[in-house]
């Protein structure tokens, strides 16, 4: 069972019509599951893992 490690939040945006009606729409994250160094699954979002990606290319 993955677990979920993001603390990112849904973004929250207001969908207008041409009538000017406004109803809130919630914009999920993309969430991925990744098997990390000690073997252990995690949810995390996707924005996140470039970014550890970008981090370990960086170290080497």
């Amino acid at each position: 069972m993955a677990k979920n490690l993001s603390s990112r939040k849904p973004n929250v945006k207001n969908l207008r019509s041409h009538a000017l009606n406004s109803t809130k729409k919630k914009q999920g994250l993309n969430l991925q599951v990744v098997t990390l160094d000690d073997g252990n699954k995690a949810r995390i979002s996707m924005k996140e893992k470039r970014s550890m990606n970008k981090m370990n290319k960086k170290d080497l």
